[in-house]
């Protein structure tokens, strides 16, 4: 009967010693995990800030002088000029499109243009009428149009541009930028998304040690959703 006893001893030790080993395993296996998920995070939230820092600080920066546009005060500068197109390239400008289509100005015309008066319209697309062709040329932080009269040949240029924060604020809403413009925001700010997500991967993880985490997260949330519902039109 003792050893009997001593047999079930030793089986009962054995199956806690492997319940301890696989209790062991498994707590191994969650720290491996929750060590490859924070070093991911880190690893992509230091790539995505680096990567988007500068843009952050200019959106940044744009965002405050968005919000006073009226206060700041800028100058617009406006050049204009006048030529008289040669009958030879005048000529090149043929038969006016359909009512309401536009069309692009002949390399002839376009070239001149750019030489004589630095308008930049290679490629750009004008409104024709019988007695006119006008090309609009809007841009970040200015504006610029061109008139040809197509009986005379008289052309008008004008060129404004008002101003640095003018041209920054004109990025920030992606006005006039064309589409290269408009693909780098779109891959920016799904660079800038992840990069806030991995932040909240990083605060998750550390918020255990870190008891103000969540409060400090909550009230970014509360304090603007509150502001917009109640004091917005205040």
């Amino acid at each position: 009967m003792a050893e009997g006893a001593n047999l079930e001893a030793a089986a009962s030790k054995d199956a806690e010693r492997l319940q301890a080993e696989k209790a062991a395993q498994k707590a191994h296996k969650a720290k491996v995990r929750r060590l490859f998920w924070m070093t991911q995070a880190r690893v992509w939230h230091w790539i995505t800030g680096a990567a988007t820092l500068i843009g952050m600080l200019l959106f940044a920066f744009t965002g405050i002088t968005l919000n006073h546009a009226g206060q700041i005060s800028a100058e617009p500068v406006i050049v204009e000029k006048a030529a008289v197109m040669p009958a030879e390239i005048l000529v090149q400008l043929g038969d006016a499109p359909a009512e309401g289509e536009t069309a692009i100005l002949p390399k002839p015309v376009s070239e001149w243009l750019e030489k004589e008066l630095g308008a930049p319209v290679s490629r750009k697309a004008g409104e024709w009428s019988e007695t006119e062709v006008y090309v609009g040329m809007p841009k970040p932080g200015g504006d610029a149009w061109l008139s040809i009269d197509r009986e005379t040949g008289d052309v008008l240029y004008e060129d404004t541009n008002r101003g640095v924060i003018s041209w920054l604020n004109d990025l920030h809403k992606g006005r006039n930028t064309g589409p290269v413009w408009f693909w780098f925001l779109d891959i920016f700010s799904v660079a800038a998304i992840l990069f806030c997500i991995t932040g909240l991967v990083l605060l998750w993880m550390h918020a255990p040690r870190r008891p103000p985490t969540w409060f400090i997260v909550g009230a970014g949330l509360i304090v603007p959703a509150l502001i917009a519902v109640f004091l917005v039109h205040v």
